[in-house]
């Protein structure tokens, strides 16, 4: 029988299969905050953007078309980036097990995807989901709980992709001096910024998930961190989605592509850490020249690369898009959600590493 975690009820494994994941999340019923109001609270420093949730939007057929054409055309690839990052991450510490701690949310998708490409080779593998926050840290209550039942040594923290690294030195940060045991080892699949410890490459791509929020990610919110909702001894705090599980594919998309990637034969990926100056310089003079372009200080409200850019088309207020080439397959998507709300959409310099940005529009005064 399951034991409880550390808030006392059973484990959380959202729409997942209970063996995939385990979210060391606390479920709670919050009100979504509306988009517009939410935006000027985090603009003027009156609240934190991790104490408020925005409504989860269900895509159109339309847009989920595009998600399964991104899915089908960037599957094989994204596979192969899987593979090559488990046996990356297997080869480590040989003859160990190997503890995945995704980042909420976008992490838990590829988590699960590594954990089951990890077990399919033999190895022992574990795999937990817990939030950090830009600016608050990581949960170290979610993190006492993993190093109550493994080595922290053992562990490797996983995301996505980097957008322009904030998470990554969030995780620094909250890590530096080693919590529980800790190091601030991160693996993502892209790293564009340059900020990941490890990654399987530095590309800007379509990650397929990365159109999607909680519809692919177990049906679980963004992390939350409300002082009204999670006190001392609790897990940071989410909201769940059942009503939303008519279009949910967060199963099928770890169907889809973990047994490609169990197959795969894996590359090399050592190269990454001589690639690492070259594209943080990258990221740098992007969202320096950004930020001039927006007339603003603020580099929050740049949201540079394909998947950043999209979900800040879902959930925030922009201002413009910018792409590298509006015929990309790879940016319709952004194209498409751009022209639906309206907002323009302008070119990014040839020579940019990053193939889409969206710029937060302005509301009310900046801090």
């Amino acid at each position: 029988m399951p034991s409880e975690t550390a808030t006392g009820s059973m484990p959380l494994s959202g729409s997942y299969d209970a063996g995939d994941v385990t979210f060391l999340l606390k479920p709670i019923d919050m009100p979504a905050t509306p988009v517009e109001e939410k935006e000027e609270a985090i603009q003027s420093g009156r609240r934190h953007y991790s104490e408020m949730i925005a409504p989860e939007a269900v895509p159109s057929a339309e847009y989920l078309a595009l998600y399964h054409a991104a899915l089908a055309r960037n599957g094989d690839r994204l596979a192969d980036d899987v593979s090559a990052l488990a046996a990356h991450l297997a080869s480590r510490r040989p003859g160990r097990e190997i503890v995945i701690v995704s980042l909420a949310r976008a992490g838990t998708p590829i988590g699960v995807l590594l954990v089951r490409t990890l077990r399919a080779w033999g190895h022992t593998a574990h795999h937990y989901s817990i939030s950090i926050v830009r600016d608050r840290g990581i949960d170290l209550v979610a993190l006492a709980h993993i190093a109550e039942r493994h080595d922290p040594d053992d562990a490797v923290f996983v995301d996505g992709w980097t957008g322009k690294g904030a998470i990554a030195g969030e995780l620094h940060r909250s890590l530096a001096n080693r919590p529980e045991g800790f190091a601030p080892l991160l693996a993502v699949i892209a790293d564009p910024a340059g900020r990941a410890d490890i990654a399987a490459g530095g590309d800007d791509y379509l990650i397929a998930s990365g159109l999607l929020n909680g519809m692919v990610s177990g049906l679980v919110s963004r992390s939350i961190l409300n002082d009204r909702f999670v006190g001392d001894g609790d897990f940071h705090a989410c909201v769940l989605y059942p009503q939303h599980a008519h279009t949910d594919q967060s199963r099928a998309f770890v169907d889809a592509l973990a047994p490609r990637a169990a197959v795969a034969v894996p590359r090399v990926i050592g190269d990454h850490a001589a690639r690492r100056p070259a594209l943080a310089a990258d990221c740098a003079a992007m969202l320096s020249a950004m930020c001039t372009r927006a007339g603003t200080n603020d580099v929050n409200r740049i949201k540079p690369g394909i998947a950043e850019a999209t979900r800040a088309l879902l959930r925030r207020v922009p201002e413009r898009v910018l792409v590298r080439d509006e015929k990309d397959e790879d940016v319709a998507h952004i194209v498409r959600l751009a022209a639906e709300v309206g907002i323009r959409v302008d070119r990014l310099d040839a020579g940019c590493s990053y193939r889409a940005v969206t710029i937060i529009r302005r509301l009310g005064t900046e801090r």
